[in-house]
């Protein structure tokens, strides 16, 4: 039985570097991201969850001031009531994420697209059920390495 003691003894003893070494490794990682703004950081979070492609060559940054057009060649087209970022990737096929930072771990999504194709005039009324129908969405975490990985193919800054 002495032999068993010593055994849990020399585990608990191996245990505990481990525990050191990867506590070590999460302050690495945190480390990690601290070389990099907090707009980055969001670009690259919200892509990661929402972005359509996350097999892109870069990562584009648009910001776009209250009251620019949800749709720039419709006359009828509604504003947008607050200051938006829209993120797309390289090609059309990469898709596109427009929203609203509400400061808190929450965005304002906007279901627009990154081009707009059909018959204009659409009417104010469909692009006052855009504006209505944004969602509230809470923005993950993410792992610090798509986070490194996507802040790296930002071509914003």
């Amino acid at each position: 039985m002495n032999k068993e003691n010593e055994v849990s003894s020399e585990e608990t003893v191996t245990t505990d570097p481990d525990s050191i070494t990867s506590n070590t490794s999460d302050q690495k990682d945190e480390d990690a991201l601290s070389q990099y703004s907090s707009e980055q950081i969001e670009y690259a979070r919200v892509w990661l969850q929402l972005g359509p492609n996350q097999d892109i060559d870069g990562l584009y940054v648009e910001r776009i001031p209250a009251g620019t057009p949800l749709n720039p060649d419709d006359d009828t087209s509604g504003v947008y009531p607050e200051d938006v970022i829209q993120l797309a990737g390289s090609r059309l096929v990469d898709g596109s994420v427009t929203y609203s930072g509400n400061g808190d771990g929450t965005i304002n999504v906007y279901n627009v697209p990154l081009r707009w194709d059909g018959e204009y005039p659409a009417g104010e009324e469909f692009y006052t059920e855009v504006i209505d129908n944004t969602e509230l969405v809470a923005v993950d975490v993410g792992e610090d390495k798509e986070i490194i990985r996507l802040i790296k193919l930002l071509k914003d800054e």
